[in-house]
């Protein structure tokens, strides 16, 4: 066996469960501390009775406390069955965490991801893989959780068959599509299965259309006054992370801010993973540093923290274990606040707060090919953003993802024959 390098010496892993199971009881503990108990059950019934299409803020829906409690329940199947298929930890487990903790905040609920999950795993059975090779690639396909939640909702007398039918579908068809998605983008869009499953979708709409199912898009479910509590929720995670990195991930401080200084000269290229290349500490740290990033940003333009962008934030901080970091990401943010500042919308609209945010899905580009076209990549996504979703009734939760997808395809031969491609190879396929 090869001697294991000194960050694999150092990585720590099994307190990376431990931290992870923390955060799903801290939840817990605060949604309780927020709320009570009657209010909280009311809430969730109305959270998984809601088809939770964009924007479906739940905690302006059903309250922080039943949010809260949706999201730690949603990580603990999302812990659980990573556990059963023995899942090893590693990047892409990190971002799955914090992809579902924040879309459990607006659209995934503990009912609609589970007909998509148990499509996954019969997909690996029919191809006969293991279901860990495609587990987290399952997990994220929950993005259509909604188109489920809708069609079981729409109150015909095939509604029900039809929803958990079409969610079955959706989790064997997604695990093929997103190796063919990935070669297509140069590694430069991060929500790869957002871009599948926008593609899923839009063959899915129409059919679905023309059988009298039309999904739309919900206005107006957006919280606000929540600044406070969210920020300190948000400000204390970050720190949290931040020391956890310094001193209790293994390396002395001092080593582990050097591997963090190493880790920001990183393209964040797809497929990468930080916490294979450079421990537990350093990612740590990277997590801490984007998720004050984020939050900073939102307070800064006097933006609104709710589920959508504490949402778009744990992300962010998910994404931090690989392919994000203040470098690459700052760029992208930048553009979509360009934008804002000369197009028809404004930086504080909505779509455009968690366009900013999850717009760094592309971060990427400006690893591979500097600041300049990263700032003109989120300058394009922040006005293709605000039209994408529509396409497919807002079915689609990853809808930065499908949006990055377009422009990632359209910009990669662009920017590869005008700017230098820092790394020179061909990406590897990500799931």
């Amino acid at each position: 066996m090869a001697t294991p390098s000194p960050i694999e010496k150092t990585a720590h892993y099994p307190l990376l469960r431990f931290i992870l199971l923390g955060y799903c009881l801290l939840l817990l503990a605060l949604a309780f501390l927020w709320d009570d108990p009657a209010h909280i059950w009311a809430g969730l019934k109305a959270i998984v009775f809601s088809s939770g299409t964009l924007l479906t803020d739940y905690m302006a829906l059903a309250g922080i406390g039943a949010a809260f409690v949706n999201s730690a329940v949603v990580l603990l199947i999302f812990l659980a069955v990573l556990t059963l298929a023995r899942v090893p930890m590693n990047g892409s487990v990190l971002l799955t965490f914090g992809l579902m903790a924040g879309f459990s905040l607006f659209g995934k609920n503990i009912f609609n991801l589970w007909p998509i999950l148990f499509g996954g795993w019969l997909s690996a059975k029919i191809r006969k893989v293991p279901f860990r090779s495609c587990a987290t690639v399952v997990l994220m396909a929950s993005t259509l959780g909604p188109l489920v939640s809708f069609l079981c909702l729409s109150g015909t007398p095939f509604s029900l068959p039809l929803g958990l039918g079409v969610g079955i579908l959706i989790g064997l068809v997604v695990p093929a599509l997103t190796g063919h998605t990935a070669k297509m983008q140069g590694g430069l869009n991060l929500y790869n299965v957002g871009f599948a499953c926008g593609l899923t979708a839009l063959v899915l709409t129409p059919l679905l259309h023309a059988m009298g199912y039309s999904p739309a898009a919900t206005a107006g479910v957006w919280a606000t006054g929540l600044n406070g509590p969210m920020g300190l929720f948000l400000g204390g995670l970050s720190l949290a992370c931040i020391l956890a990195g310094l001193f209790c991930a293994g390396p002395s401080p001092r080593e582990a801010l050097g591997n963090y200084l190493t880790l920001l000269k990183a393209t964040g290229r797809s497929p990468c993973d930080f916490l294979r290349d450079f421990g537990g500490a350093a990612v740590l740290l990277n997590t801490g540093v984007n998720g004050l990033l984020g939050t900073g940003y939102i307070l800064a333009i006097g933006g609104d923290l709710n589920g959508p962008t504490v949402g778009a934030i744990l992300t962010i901080m998910g994404f931090s274990a690989a392919g994000k970091h203040a470098r690459n990401l700052l760029p992208i943010m930048a553009g979509v606040l360009l934008g804002g500042l000369v197009m028809q919308w404004n930086p504080t609209d909505p779509g455009a707060q968690i366009a900013a945010l999850f717009g760094t899905t592309l971060a990427p580009v400006a690893g591979v090919f500097g600041w300049p076209a990263g700032v003109l990549t989120g300058f394009l996504h922040g006005s293709v953003v605000l039209r994408t979703g529509g396409f497919v009734g807002g079915v689609n939760l990853y809808n930065n993802g499908f949006s990055g997808g377009l422009i990632a395809t359209l910009l990669f031969p662009i920017l590869s024959a005008f700017f230098p491609d820092k790394e020179k190879k061909e990406p590897a396929e990500m799931p």
